[in-house]
Parts: C-alpha cells; structure tokens; sequence
C-alpha cells in the first residue's frame, strides 16, 4: 500500500491535461492509448464520487497567441509558424471519453504548464484546493512543467503514474522515478482510489 498521505477529496483536485486527439497522437498507437484513456476515466470517475474537482488544462493557440510566439521559442515557434494547435480545431478539444461537466475547471494555456498562462492557480485556490493530482502527456512537458510549478506554488502534490505518458520511454522513466519524486508522491489509479477513501 502506498505510503503517501490521505486524500480530503474538498480540498484536492485532479489535473487533467492535454488529453487532446492531436497529442494522444503523439503516443504508439496500440493499446495503450486505450488503457490509458480508461485508466484517467476511472480516476475522474473517483475523484467526482468522491466530491473531489476535474480541472482541465488543453494547449491551444488563437492568431494573436500565435503571433506573440518569438522565434527563439524553440518548442512553440514551430507551432506558430506552421499555424497549428488552434484553439477551435476540434483536434485540440478534450477528447470525448473525458469530455468536463458543468462545474468543472476547464483552462486553455499557451506554453507547456499549466498555470504559466492561465488563471488555473487562482481558480483551484478559489475553491480551497490545497492538493493536485496530477494526470497528463506528455510526462516531459506539461506534466514535469506543471509540477515544477505547481511545487513552487505550495500545493500538495501526487502524480499519477499509470495517468502519465510520453513517446520516449526513457525520458517518462526517469521523471517517474528520479525527478519527480522530489516534489511529488507518485501513486497509480488504485492507490488513488484507496487515498480519497481513506481521507
């Protein structure tokens, strides 16, 4: 059993992010994407029943946030220049099997974190959420992104290792388990399930 610390569903919040069509396509494409679609199904599943918050985080550029990409951006650049990612590509919306609910947080960013370019830090702490756990692709952006961040900003944090994935295995695995346990508790879908009952 996991040794990390209960959960209080009011005061944690699940971060659901850059589960988009166009970066899912990014993984291989076999079952995996499924499982790992099922895998953060569940765990919002949980985290509602438990009275726990969904906030969701998608990338997605309009003409201006294009146009203020500098050309030494060396990750969002490309982007710009090759006019992708825009915000009402229904390739860019959450994907359907984890569509977000009346009530929910939903966030549009422009850079790899989750709060660099959004107001999620202000609305999470709106409603008194002092704990994230945090689900997303790809584990070397938005995911070490935001929990480097999220770290800086005091919260709580757990990251869930079966609701995270990157292209490079390699990569995914040394996040997983040199760098993000430093500011993290690292836990799977049925240690999260076991946490909110037993907070």
């Amino acid at each position: 059993m996991s040794t990390a610390p209960a959960l209080d569903p009011t005061h944690t919040a699940l971060l659901v992010m850059d589960y988009q069509p166009t970066i899912l396509a990014v993984l291989p494409e076999d079952g995996d994407r499924n499982a790992l679609l099922s895998r953060v199904e569940r765990a919002i599943a949980d985290v509602r029943a438990n009275g726990g918050t969904i906030a969701y985080v998608r990338l997605g550029f309009t003409e201006a946030d294009w146009d203020a990409i500098p050309a030494v951006n060396k990750s969002f650049a490309p982007l710009a220049q090759h006019r992708v990612m825009h915000h009402e590509d229904p390739a860019t919306a959450i994907h359907e099997r984890l569509a977000p609910q009346d009530g929910d947080i939903t966030v549009r960013k422009i850079r790899y974190g989750g709060t660099s370019t959004t107001d999620l830090d202000q609305q999470l702490r709106e409603r008194d959420i002092t704990t994230l756990v945090v689900s997303g692709i790809t584990t070397s952006g938005v995911v070490l992104s935001t929990v480097i961040d999220a770290a800086d900003l005091d919260y709580q944090l757990y990251v869930l290792s079966d609701g995270v994935a990157d292209p490079d295995t390699e990569v995914h695995n040394v996040l997983l388990h040199k760098v993000l346990p430093s500011r993290a508790h690292i836990i799977d879908t049925a240690e999260l399930h076991a946490l909110l009952r037993a907070g």
